[in-house]
């Protein structure tokens, strides 16, 4: 039985990486989501073990310290970080898992695991990368301001990872994205054990 895909899909703000991974979660029911950890509270709607792992500081920090985590951060005062066990469990069996994630923390995934497929969603160009950030609603000025000038320097990574998939159709993004498995999966370096046996 060949190993499951660690699936890691990155980019910046606005670019459209979070609807790709919905839309591809929902095709493609074989492929599971990777569950982050958190130290915030649960949101109204949200359930433990379903949106997140929600634990306690005292908690989390004893795991950072078993190295229980591919990666964490801190962000405005709580931990978020991907649990290593869980992930590690499903590829054995085979199963592939998409993991969701900002780019510091897939650079420092893809120092632990080189063998993740690690794909950066790009937008069609800048200026409709500020047009999705504004069309959002949510935002003040500055904020916008402030994603628009980060999501520029978020390009130079770009090149650190193994694909990029420009986001201007959805559906087409996630038939790349696919395409992209099915093409690691036939990398004769993932077939060695297979091969052996023949």
């Amino acid at each position: 039985m060949s190993k499951g895909l660690l699936i890691v899909v990155s980019g910046p703000s606005g670019a459209g990486k979070g609807t790709i991974c919905k839309k591809l979660l929902k095709k493609n029911k074989d492929i599971q989501l990777s569950i982050s950890a958190t130290t915030r509270s649960p949101r109204t709607g949200e359930v433990d073990g379903v949106n997140y792992y929600f634990e306690d500081k005292e908690k989390f920090k004893a795991m950072i310290g078993n190295n229980e985590f591919l990666e964490y951060a801190e962000v405005y005062g709580n931990y978020y970080g991907t649990p290593r066990k869980n992930i590690e469990e499903k590829l054995e069996k085979g199963i592939d898992v998409l993991l969701e994630i900002d780019i510091q923390g897939a650079l420092n995934v893809k120092n632990i695991y080189s063998d993740g497929v690690f794909i950066f969603v790009l937008p069609p160009s800048m200026e409709e990368l500020k047009k999705r950030i504004i069309g959002r609603g949510t935002e003040t000025q500055e904020a916008i301001k402030k994603r628009f000038n980060s999501a520029y320097k978020e390009l130079d990574y770009a090149f650190k990872y193994d694909y990029g998939v420009i986001n201007d159709e959805v559906d087409e993004a996630v038939k790349k994205v696919e395409a992209i498995i099915i093409a690691e999966k036939c990398k004769v370096s993932r077939k060695v054990d297979i091969i052996k046996q023949l």
